[in-house]
């Protein structure tokens, strides 16, 4: 009687691979069949690719020196282009003053924007002698006709050899000359209105006398 055949249930056997033990010839034929179709990297290739990899990857600020460091030269790059955070009044260059019993605020609006600019003079390329023609004929106009804030252009005179001419002589002009007595205050201009090349002018509605100086000493 011949052996009569059993079938077994299929059972599962989870063999750890390390304690699989494959000889140096099994290794070898299984790595061919693994690397079978794959083209090999040139070095040169591989080389471009960290460079390119290294070239675009971003370094995030890290806490401390750097990332104070990356603020200030964001601030600087919006400085230079959009001229955000530049406060002309902290410059060397910034003038202001006021007359006779007006209050040094006064200054401070006039170059914040506070009061109306309702006429400006350019006195650029002009020497000091046709500048204070000119300027006297414009004060004139701006007193007829009852202008209170106008704009003189001057220039910053940063192609002078010394101080700045023009805009030297139009602070003699409005604080010793004869118009003195016509003028409230004055102060640099704002950015956009020519900064310190630029001074704003107030107006009086009527020029101060020697007897309103003197009933105000006497108070």
């Amino acid at each position: 009687m011949g052996a009569k055949a059993v079938s077994l249930p299929h059972c599962r056997v989870s063999i750890p691979l390390q304690e699989i033990e494959l000889g140096p010839e099994m290794e070898e034929k299984l790595f061919q069949e693994a690397m079978a179709g794959v083209a090999p990297i040139s070095h040169e290739n591989c080389v471009q690719r960290i460079l390119v990899f290294r070239s675009s990857e971003k370094e995030a600020p890290k806490k401390g020196g750097r990332q104070e460091d990356a603020e200030a030269l964001s601030r600087l790059t919006r400085l230079v282009k959009e001229g955000e955070g530049f406060r002309v009044e902290d410059t060397p260059e910034y003038i202001e003053g006021t007359s006779y019993d007006v209050p040094a605020e006064i200054a401070e609006r006039l170059h914040e924007g506070r009061y109306s600019i309702q006429a400006h003079l350019d006195l650029h390329g002009m020497n000091a002698q046709d500048a204070k023609r000119v300027f006297e004929k414009f004060l004139k106009w701006a007193v007829a006709t009852r202008k209170r804030g106008v704009l003189v252009i001057h220039g910053r005179g940063l192609a002078s050899p010394g101080e700045p001419v023009l805009k030297t002589r139009v602070m003699e002009w409005l604080t010793r000359g004869p118009w003195r007595k016509w003028v409230a205050a004055y102060a640099s201009a704002r950015l956009h209105d020519g900064g310190t090349g630029a001074t704003y002018v107030l107006l009086r509605g009527r020029p101060v006398t020697k007897k309103a100086k003197k009933k105000g000493k006497g108070k």
